[in-house]
């Protein structure tokens, strides 16, 4: 014959076992959201990111085919002659310029990325040392930096070396 005690014990959880499982339970739910936030964050700032080495390639590739220095004056200025983008025909054009909305390699304006930006900076280097800014078209030379800022923030830069032949 059962004892009372025993007969007790049978009957199922007592209510610190109830109360261990509920807080197992719990932090697991806890866990699960602290990561699904993070993971999210992280989601989105890689789309951030691939969305600015779109807009550097775009530069790249309008800058690609245009001549480093002005077809009609020459050596005589840097900086953009003209005073609109659509008549930016070398690459000393874009020194200084800054595209927001940003553009594509067909100087159209992408509206669908309001918050970026793209800052273009064009600098002669030393044939010497491509790190060392010389004055203007004073070297064969030229660095092209482009960075992206999302919301006033750069986050991602690129640049490359273009030689005047």
């Amino acid at each position: 014959m059962k004892t009372r005690k025993q007969m007790h014990r049978t009957g199922g959880f007592t209510l610190i076992e109830g109360i261990i499982a509920m807080m197992i339970i719990g932090l697991t739910i806890a866990a699960i959201v602290a990561s699904s936030a993070a993971f999210s964050r992280a989601n989105g700032a890689g789309i951030d990111l691939s969305t600015a080495e779109f807009l550097i390639e775009e530069v790249r590739e309008l800058t690609a085919s245009l001549p480093v220095i002005d077809p009609e004056s020459g050596t005589s200025t840097f900086g953009p002659e003209e005073g609109t983008l659509a008549g930016y025909d070398d690459l000393d054009d874009f020194d200084g310029a800054v595209f927001s909305p940003p553009i594509d390699i067909n100087r159209t304006a992408l509206a669908d990325f309001a918050g970026f930006s793209q800052q273009v900076t064009v600098e002669n280097v030393s044939i010497n040392d491509l790190t060392v800014v010389v004055s203007d078209h004073s070297s064969n030379f030229v660095r092209i930096q482009v960075e992206i800022l999302l919301n006033g923030k750069v986050i991602s830069s690129c640049s490359w070396i273009r030689v005047r032949l």
